[in-house]
């Protein structure tokens, strides 16, 4: 059974592949988690080493760059698969507020429409909450039906839309 784990080393090979997967899917624009993955962490083991230490380093200020939010990002997965990719912002910019949200997620399309979506968001809901965010923000492309109804079934209420975008609050708890 699938769960969040944080990112670690062990899951490089099957990390690898779902980058390969996203830049290949021709379907669905390329995640900037996929155009953010250091260059050296694709081509050698020490790369990946430092990636994984940024990734985790985003939670806390320190680790954060300049115009950026605290975010803990998990991984979805089952044994040593990569299925998926989470992000939960820990507040948010006025330009997040608007398109971004507080959580954002992205299933690797060999594990699409397989229900990874929901149960990931799902599973990151309690963790927003323990972060204070008591009601999170979802958005999604107008076109994205399917995320529109991963963020429905978790209990995601419209707001508005903006700028193409979709926004949805959802409770944390």
């Amino acid at each position: 059974m699938p769960v969040l784990s944080d990112p670690a080393v062990r899951f490089r090979s099957s990390f690898l592949a779902a980058v390969k997967e996203f830049r290949a899917d021709h379907e669905y624009e390329v995640s900037w988690f996929v155009t953010d993955v250091d260059d050296e962490a694709l081509h050698d083991e020490a790369g990946f080493e430092k990636y994984i230490a940024r990734v985790l380093a985003e939670r806390t200020d320190a680790g954060v760059p300049p115009g950026f939010v605290r975010m803990t990002t998990l991984w979805w997965t089952e044994g040593e698969e990569m299925l998926g990719r989470l992000a939960i912002r820990h507040s948010l910019t006025p330009r997040l507020d608007r398109v971004g949200g507080h959580i954002g997620y992205d299933v690797r399309p060999s594990a699409r429409r397989q229900g990874h979506a929901g149960a990931m968001l799902k599973a990151a809901l309690p963790l927003a909450a323990e972060l204070g965010i008591a009601e999170a923000l979802l958005t999604c492309d107008i076109t994205n039906a399917a995320s529109r109804r991963v963020i429905e079934s978790n209990g995601g209420r419209f707001v508005s839309e903006i700028d193409g975008k979709l926004r949805f609050r959802v409770p944390t708890s």
